[in-house]
């Protein structure tokens, strides 16, 4: 059975979300952060994403969808509460989520709305 990783004081995953995960709150005991899409195609796109790194981090969240929205909550559930592995995985979703290409970069990006961080 694999380790059980160590829980992360709410005051500390408070401050930490702030400088490590803008966007993203505490609320009772789970780490948790809206995205909103320009509508149904992109939501289930957005959601497939989140499956495919979480089932390859094998760390799963909690998933809320509706036509336009998508709420991700994650904890680590063998350790009653948040551990490393929820930031790391939010990390992964945010960079997946709201990723664009750069400035000069050589692929021109959706002119759609497509996923916003609210």
């Amino acid at each position: 059975m694999p380790e059980k990783p160590p829980t992360i004081p709410d005051e500390t995953v408070q401050t930490r979300l702030a400088v490590e995960l803008p966007g993203w709150t505490l609320e009772n005991g789970w780490i948790r952060r809206k995205y909103s899409t320009d509508g149904w195609p992109t939501t289930l796109m957005l959601v497939n994403a989140i499956a495919f790194l979480s089932e390859a981090a094998w760390h799963h969240p909690d998933l809320e969808v509706t036509w336009g929205k998508v709420w991700v909550k994650l904890k680590t559930h063998v350790s009653g509460g948040i551990t490393e592995r929820d930031f790391a995985l939010a990390k992964e979703i945010d960079k997946a989520a709201l990723w664009r290409p750069g400035t000069g970069s050589a692929m021109e990006g959706t002119p759609n709305k497509w996923v916003q961080a609210k």
